[in-house]
């Protein structure tokens, strides 16, 4: 059997927000009326960790609430007829939701959470709500399982090696503007198509074989899914 071809999609907040998870880029700068330094930041961790946990806690409230949307349903179509590997800007758990079965979290993940002293113990949280004395099985305090402004991504590495074995790159719901993340569309072997899907087009800095698909989520990810899934029947 002829192997699949291999394709790496990045996608960014846009995908989420078209479920109902609010981006933190709002114009005013504040993300769910906190300051990012006040609720994502290992400063404001150590400063007042009761209000950080608080704020996670009602991020996952807010994410079970919420359905994965016809874009993630999208992704997982191209399951049956590509190798896909989600690299996903989001802590939601929408693609794994939607059915996607390979999924990097370069920024963390929103459902676990981690000991603060051996950062190696992670643990799926049950439901939404993490507590100030919740501890790992060392004794120490559990802190959410995410990448905070300031510290590394651990998963980066593994992101770029993946998106330079990549025979179609999507990117979708990203201003391809936060790095490292952003980045990866020039990880991409010359030559092999790019897709960015966004209504608002980022800009993609010297590569060729871009196309622009200037839809939302949910209308540019179906249409594409469907052109590259016609594209393997005819071939």
């Amino acid at each position: 059997m002829e192997s699949r071809q291999k394709i790496v999609v990045l996608s960014g907040a846009g995908i989420s927000a078209e479920s109902g998870i609010p981006t933190f880029r709002a114009s005013d700068g504040l993300w769910e009326n906190h300051r990012i330094e006040d609720v994502a930041t290992p400063e404001a961790w150590q400063r007042n960790p009761d209000l950080v946990q608080d704020f996670y806690n009602q991020r996952r409230k807010k994410a079970l609430s919420v359905e994965p949307n016809a874009g993630h349903v999208a992704l997982v179509k191209l399951e049956d007829f590509f190798d896909v590997t989600i690299v996903t800007q989001n802590v939601d758990n929408l693609h794994e939701r939607a059915g996607s079965s390979k999924v990097i979290h370069l920024h963390g993940e929103l459902f676990k959470s981690r000991s603060t002293k051996y950062p190696n113990l992670v643990y799926d949280i049950d439901g939404w709500e993490l507590k100030l004395g919740d501890l790992c099985e060392k004794g120490s305090q559990l802190r959410p399982h995410i990448v905070w402004f300031g510290e590394a991504v651990p998963m980066m590495d593994v992101a770029q090696d993946i998106t330079e074995q990549a025979d179609i790159f999507i990117v979708v719901g990203t201003s391809l503007n936060v790095y490292p993340a952003a980045g990866l569309v020039y990880a991409v072997r010359k030559g092999v198509p790019v897709y960015v899907v966004d209504p608002n087009s980022p800009a993609v800095h010297g590569r060729s074989n871009v196309t622009f698909i200037a839809e939302p989520a949910t209308t540019g990810l179906t249409q594409l899914a469907d052109q590259l899934i016609a594209g393997t029947l005819s071939s």
